[in-house]
């Protein structure tokens, strides 16, 4: 490698509230030679960090710009209303919008719900972020509405949350830039999508010489397997001779006989007597 050259590595950024650990594990498998930095990123400037090369790929909140990025959709989130541990809505498995009509609902600016009308009483000044809101949570000035891993993220021990029905939920994605599908891209594309390491897709993980060493040694070993029954015959040759040694008078089967002869003749001089 000449001092102009850069060894190869990927950034991958993720939004808040998604857990990219499983997949860079697997990363770390499969390409153990080549570094995975994690870019944390917020949700609204997770796109620009894309375009700007920031990252190679990234774990974003949908919906994305399919003019210049490509993404594929990973899962759904539940959103749930985070509220006091000692509120009302602590006490039901899950509430719909409706319920919380007359609650003061805070609508943070870096909300990732596409709510056509956010639910119950706006707050006098909206927070600049989640983690903000949250805090006012805390303080009972009013209730959050956000996906779960959000509410998980920002956990306290005076906080909990439960199910809004009929709320917008929020979908995470892969995505990357279009005109950046390099072949690294591709080969975490394939670990998002759970090809194996021998699957056709996989440019890294499907590598065929690995296997043809281990196709061509089972001739050999079929070989040795064939060569088992020569053994035997070879065994039952020198039992042959073992007993032609105990019998000259006969071959080794013949010898055999003879033996079970003399056996049953020794035999008879001790009926008679």
């Amino acid at each position: 490698m000449t001092g102009s050259e850069v060894p190869p590595s990927f950034r991958l950024a993720y939004a808040p509230g998604v857990t990219p650990t499983k997949w860079v594990r697997i990363w770390n498998e499969r390409l153990p030679d080549i570094p995975l930095t994690l870019v944390a990123v917020s949700t609204d400037e997770a796109f620009d960090v894309l375009r700007g090369r920031g990252a190679d790929a990234g774990f974003v909140r949908l919906p994305v710009d399919r003019d210049d990025l490509s993404a594929i959709p990973l899962y759904t989130e539940t959103t749930v209303v985070v509220v006091p541990k000692d509120h009302i809505v602590a006490a039901v498995d899950e509430v719909t919008s409706e319920d919380l009509a007359d609650e003061i609902v805070l609508h943070p600016l870096d909300d990732t719900l596409d709510w056509e009308r956010p639910p119950g009483q706006p707050a006098f000044e909206r927070p600049a972020t989640t983690a903000d809101a949250v805090e006012l949570v805390a303080a009972g000035i009013g209730l959050l509405v956000v996906p779960q891993s959000l509410a998980r993220l920002h956990h306290r021990k005076d906080l909990t949350y439960r199910p809004v029905t009929d709320a917008p939920e929020s979908r995470v994605a892969l995505s990357w830039p279009q005109d950046a599908t390099t072949d690294l891209v591709e080969d975490f594309i394939g670990i998002v999508r759970g090809r194996t390491v021998n699957s056709s897709r996989g440019r890294a993980q499907a590598p065929a010489a690995p296997a043809a060493p281990t196709k061509a040694k089972r001739p050999e070993t079929g070989g040795g397997a064939r060569h088992k029954p020569a053994a035997g015959k070879s065994s039952g040759k020198s039992s042959g001779k073992s007993t032609t040694g105990r019998n000259p008078r006969g071959g080794g089967s013949g010898g055999a006989k003879g033996g079970a002869k003399g056996g049953a003749k020794r035999g008879k001089p001790r009926g008679r007597s």
